[in-house]
């Protein structure tokens, strides 16, 4: 049987590259709409997103994807329903965290994307998600509003802290493969933002924004430009 990265690399031979690409969502898409304004242009010419999942019904990102000419699929996957069918206990909330991601990697390779884009996906993905991925050989990349001491939550605000108090001169927006540990994997692209004295909160995290704009896009552009020499996984 042949899979779809013989297909893809037969296909980018023949000048017809088609990269399929899901994306996760949690909140307004800002940075989906970065990758939906550059697919199949001279930023991400082998670029199609085939589907956008949020974990928040509410996420404006789905409107976008639903919005879009022509529109995107869309899919729904809360973490609510799944808590429901398990104890209220640490242990409870841990199988349900694993039943919810074990059917996420389900709904994801049912499409048989190549790549794998957390663009603003407020969900921390466990192995139950992430080794069914690599057994497919289909990566998996986060964007991530800091540079990497700066891992998890509320990056550019404690960037902003530890530069009022003298810690650090810049902070940045990087791209790197996900791995079970939070914003750990190895950087696809890391791009450097300095910070200002008279500066507030709020205008780095607008300048920030503007260069994730730039960086999903060519991060995504070298993760797809890698997808031709993936090995074959280990058995």
């Amino acid at each position: 049987m042949v899979d779809r990265h013989t297909i893809r690399n037969a296909a980018l031979q023949d000048g017809f590259p088609p990269t399929r690409i899901t994306v996760l969502i949690s909140g307004n898409g800002t940075n989906l709409q970065a990758l939906m304004n550059a697919c199949g242009t001279g930023l991400l010419p082998s670029a199609k997103i085939i589907r956008i999942i949020s974990n928040r019904k509410d996420a404006y990102g789905l409107v976008r994807a639903t919005t879009a000419d022509p529109p995107i699929p869309t899919f729904y996957h809360n973490l609510v329903k799944y808590k429901t069918n398990y104890p209220k206990t640490d242990q409870g909330v841990q199988l349900a965290r694993e039943a919810y991601d074990t059917e996420l990697a389900r709904v994801v390779l049912a499409d048989e994307p190549d790549l794998v884009v957390c663009a603003g996906w407020m969900h921390i993905l466990a192995n139950e998600f992430l080794d069914p991925l690599k057994r497919a050989m289909v990566p998996v990349i986060n964007l991530h509003p800091a540079l990497p001491k700066f891992k998890g939550a509320n990056a550019i605000q404690r960037a902003y802290v530890a530069f009022q108090q003298g810690e650090i001169e810049e902070t940045g927006v990087m791209v790197h493969y996900v791995i079970s540990e939070v914003d750990s994997g190895e950087p696809i692209l890391v791009r450097k933002v300095p910070m200002f004295a008279d500066e507030t909160e709020v205008n780095l995290t607008q300048r920030i924004h503007h260069v994730e704009w730039e960086v999903i896009v060519e991060g995504t552009r070298i993760a797809i430009q890698r997808l031709p020499n993936e090995k074959t996984p280990e058995i």
